[in-house]
């Protein structure tokens, strides 16, 4: 027979039944590795499941990466179908807060706004007295993943692969032209390929026959040496601009002068002509390029801008369709119709003398006594250094080949691919007899419009003309290309 209790004896038990609920919670969690839930957890559990669902409703369609950032293979990036990635055990004043950090589960993008409820988890954890043991198993696990960091998760940094060259043949000299007796700081070639232009520091311009290399006409006019030449493709029409701050324009049927231009404040260095708009653009040593129309004789644009001397300018049929180079350092692309300035590239340290379009590729070169630099259309982006000269380069060029060829004061010649920046001729122009050594210097080239013979002007008074080596092979004369582990960019 059981004894009865009293009254007082169930009241004085009470005060033990939250005690006898903490002890078996305790060793629950402790034996069986499993918390008892409670009502924060409860809590807790709803406000995932709103958070998930305001989550999948408006965030999930914005996870997906750009295709940028994406895996160019077809197999799936590993780093990015990874379970969960981290958990941190932090122990500040006696409180532990676990943060689990993922980039593919929701859940776990919920848990990152679930964390901003830091403060009343910590003041459950400190209700609840959640064992120590416990926590360090759960850190444990999910530690247990050794795979990359979480800033390597987005995109894999990849490897460099330097392209390798095209073979290109040497090239050879074919023919030395002399007839100027100043140095030929100007060339121009005719669109029907039959004859080609050069002015000089003498004072004329003389036509030469491309076939042949005799004399078929001299023009004289200028009063200072003639730095800018250009052959019309859309008239017959030959402009030509000089140090005398003239900007000529001869008819080639009368071979008379039948326009002048005049605005330029002082000696003229650059002359370029539009492709496809009757627009003709000088620049020179006031600093400015001027936009000329060629049938009304009316200045269009002045494109101020530069703080030295433009030394070169060119022209193409699309945006940016005027680009110069300046003394000044930099190199500066121009909206044409607007007549202001697109971008101001400024990665040269030293004068820039020398600009080059590649003729199928949308993009140029630029080049300085520091390095030759290969940008990209439309917005001037950077793309590679071609790094060999060690002198001032006056001059460069390029054809459709891929070849870009680029002359120094001193006389050094280089040969590039266009594609991989790569040198594959270095050579030494060659002086006259009777002319000093340092009269070794190219000041201005042209590639003709078949791109198979190049047409330089020099220091030692002569034209000469080069052309690439027909008995040339790829035995013969192999690639000597030994990349770098790491690209020069800058």
């Amino acid at each position: 027979m059981k004894p009865a209790h009293t009254d007082g004896e169930d009241a004085s038990h009470d005060h033990l039944q939250p005690l006898v609920q903490s002890a078996v919670r305790a060793t629950h969690s402790l034996f069986s590795g499993t918390s008892v839930p409670t009502q924060s957890d409860a809590l807790l559990s709803s406000q995932r499941q709103k958070i998930s669902s305001k989550y999948r409703a408006e965030y999930l369609s914005s996870r997906v990466l750009p295709r940028s950032m994406q895996q160019p293979t077809d197999s799936p990036n590993p780093l990015l179908l990874t379970a969960p990635r981290q958990t941190k055990l932090l122990t500040q004043n006696g409180h532990t807060e676990i943060t689990v950090c993922s980039l593919t589960n929701v859940e776990d993008e919920v848990q990152k706004v679930l964390d901003g409820l830091a403060g009343r988890q910590r003041a459950q954890a400190k209700k609840h007295k959640v064992p120590t043991r416990e926590l360090v198993r759960m850190a444990a696990e999910a530690t247990r993943d050794d795979s990359a960091p979480a800033g390597q998760q987005i995109v894999r940094k990849r490897t460099y692969e330097p392209v390798r060259p095209e073979w290109h043949a040497p090239w050879k000299l074919m023919r030395v032209i002399s007839g100027h007796i100043g140095w030929v700081r100007a060339l121009a070639v005719e669109p029907g390929n039959r004859w080609f232009a050069s002015g000089s520091v003498d004072r004329t311009i003389k036509i030469w026959d491309l076939a042949s290399g005799t004399l078929r006409l001299t023009l004289t006019g200028h009063v200072s040496p003639v730095r800018g030449l250009a052959v019309s493709s859309r008239h017959p029409y030959l402009f030509s601009a000089g140090e005398d701050k003239q900007v000529k324009c001869w008819d080639l049927e009368t071979n008379k002068v039948v326009r002048q231009y005049h605005g330029h404040l002082s000696g003229i260095y650059a002359l370029a002509l539009h492709p496809t708009l009757d627009v003709l653009v000088t620049a020179g040593r006031d600093s400015v390029a001027r936009v000329w129309d060629i049938r009304t004789k009316q200045q269009v644009h002045v494109l101020a801008g530069h703080r030295g001397t433009i030394a070169s300018v060119v022209c193409q049929d699309a945006d940016p369709q005027v680009i110069t180079g300046s003394m000044d350092s930099t190199v500066r692309l121009w909206d044409l119709a607007a007549g202001k300035s697109m971008a101001t590239l400024t990665h040269h340290k030293k004068a820039v003398r020398a600009l080059a379009l590649h003729p199928s590729d949308f993009g140029f070169a630029s080049a300085s006594s520091d390095s030759i630099r290969q940008w990209k259309c439309p917005r001037g982006d950077f793309v590679q250094s071609f790094n060999g000269h060690s002198s001032i380069v006056n001059t460069m060029c390029a054809n459709n080949d891929g070849v870009v060829f680029s002359g120094g004061d001193d006389g050094t010649m280089r040969f590039w691919d266009w594609r991989s920046a790569h040198c594959f001729q270095k050579t030494q122009t060659v002086v006259q007899p009777g002319s000093l050594d340092s009269e070794a210097g190219v000041f201005c080239s042209t590639f003709d419009r078949t791109g198979f013979r190049l047409i330089t002007g020099e220091a030692d008074k002569s034209i000469k003309i080069w052309k690439e080596d027909e008995e040339a092979t790829e035995e013969s004369h192999p690639v000597e290309f030994r990349p770098s582990l790491g690209r020069r960019r800058y």
